[in-house]
């Protein structure tokens, strides 16, 4: 497909650098000559120096025969701008980043008149993250699909979990007290493997379990990791992404502190958010924590807009035991060692975006089989977790999966049928109608017929 990037920040040459990945054709656009010297170093690609909201300089970029505009700029209106001029002048499909609350209420008004086929909202997607992972605590990170009723839920392997040691294909057998769900994915030592049935989980693996959220739930309960219900969150930075937060949790009964450095910003978030305890300080000072109670709350939230003050703050509150430590971190080379350390919970507004908008991207890419509804990066972006609506017509519906050929390093990790979920074995099937769900180790998958290859049923 023939995309074009407008903005080449943060997220945009995230963006780029995937979808050249996934052989593309890209385009991207930026006023600032450096950033795409830089982009065309890293991805040799073709770059445009200008206003992404000039007719001129869309047109110069080829838009008329553009499958997909991304308007990814640090300026709202400008997107917004950008996917009008972009759908008269002829491109297909039009994603803006749109971040400003205040536009929260008018979206669908927003799109319909200004031809925006898909928002996306980086901050308001990554507390949306966070708030889940303030519902699970014990969760590293959690996905849900095929509209809520399956989770994906990644957690550390301990010494004296009854998982531990024991080949899976014997494992339920042998603790009859664990609920069934399908072991989806394993990282161990920065490698990532879908696991057999003779896989054995030691100490200190990051595992992926995936079935319906009753029987996940029950499972966690049976591993004894669901003991902590969240009931006070401190939340360290005032930013957009603290504040979709806020407002998400508040009404669940959860108690807020929020910790801001700008006297001004704290005293309008004050304003915004009445029952939100807002503090005016510096959030990464170890002293002001301690006085305003960090070790005795349920949760600490690190979104300043520093990374590395996330993550040395994130530390800090992990060593002296705070129960849950969510930090922001789009630095994801760092991401292995971190987590070495004892912060499992980190969140990459970037890359939650990047995974949005290549699912919508893979949606619509040219193929003749059941595309992609839902995708999710996983495990620091190593794997992917897909889901596809099947089609009628497909020549493997009803064959048993143990008679599928499938491709390398994938897995059937559940099945939803009829609202039924099905946690799925050798001799279960995928039926027209179905939501299925895939794990695989690799990027770039938009059809269903690449992952199922055919059938080892001989005439």
């Amino acid at each position: 497909m023939r995309i074009l990037v407008v903005g080449a920040g943060k997220v945009g040459a995230t963006l780029a650098e995937h979808l050249v990945q996934e052989q593309h054709d890209v385009t991207v656009i930026d006023s600032d000559e450096d950033v795409l010297e830089d982009c065309q170093d890293m991805m040799d690609i073709m770059c445009i120096n200008g206003n992404g909201a000039n007719a001129q300089t869309l047109i110069d970029a080829g838009v008329d025969k553009v499958d997909v505009l991304i308007a990814a700029t640090a300026g709202d209106e400008v997107n917004m701008l950008c996917c009008l001029i972009g759908k008269r002048l002829g491109a297909r499909y039009a994603i803006a980043r749109i971040r400003d609350p205040q536009y929260n209420e008018s979206l669908t008004l927003l799109q319909q008149e200004l031809g925006i086929d898909m928002v996306i909202n980086p901050e308001r997607a990554t507390a949306l993250e966070i708030s889940h992972l303030l519902r699970f605590p014990f969760a590293s990170n959690i996905e849900s699909f095929a509209k809520g009723r399956v989770e994906m839920v990644e957690f550390r392997a301990q010494p004296g979990d009854s998982v531990v040691g024991v080949p899976l294909s014997v494992l339920t057998g042998r603790h009859s007290h664990l609920p069934r769900v399908l072991y989806a994915a394993v990282e161990r030592d920065g490698q990532v493997t879908i696991p057999s049935g003779d896989f054995i989980i030691r100490p200190g693996d990051r595992v992926f379990v995936t079935g319906d959220t009753v029987t996940v739930t029950s499972f966690f309960d049976a591993l004894g990791k669901n003991k902590l219900r969240v009931k006070n969150v401190m939340i360290l930075g005032g930013g957009r992404i603290s504040y979709y937060l806020a407002k998400m949790i508040v009404p669940t009964g959860i108690h807020v502190t929020m910790v801001e450095i700008n006297p001004t910003k704290a005293e309008k978030l004050s304003e915004e958010l009445p029952h939100v305890t807002v503090l005016c300080g510096d959030g990464t000072n170890m002293e002001l924590l301690e006085q305003e109670g960090v070790m005795s709350t349920d949760a600490l939230v690190c979104l300043t807009d520093r990374d590395e003050e996330n993550l040395m703050t994130g530390l800090f509150a992990a060593h002296q035991k705070v129960p849950k430590v969510i930090v922001k971190n789009n630095h994801l080379n760092y991401t292995d060692i971190i987590s070495e350390m004892g912060l499992d919970s980190m969140v990459s507004p970037k890359q939650i975006t990047s995974a949005n908008i290549l699912r919508y991207v893979r949606a619509r890419a040219r193929t003749q089989g059941t595309r992609v509804e839902k995708l999710y990066r996983v495990l620091n972006g190593k794997a992917e977790a897909l889901e596809f609506d099947v089609r009628a017509g497909e020549k493997w519906l009803g064959i048993p999966l143990k008679n599928l050929v499938m491709r390398k390093n994938t897995l059937v990790a559940v099945i939803v049928r009829r609202g039924k979920v099905i946690v799925p074995f050798g001799n279960d099937t995928i039926e027209a109608g179905d939501s299925v769900v895939f794990m695989a180790c690799e990027s770039g998958i938009h059809d269903i017929n690449q992952i199922i290859q055919g059938t080892n049923i001989h005439a």
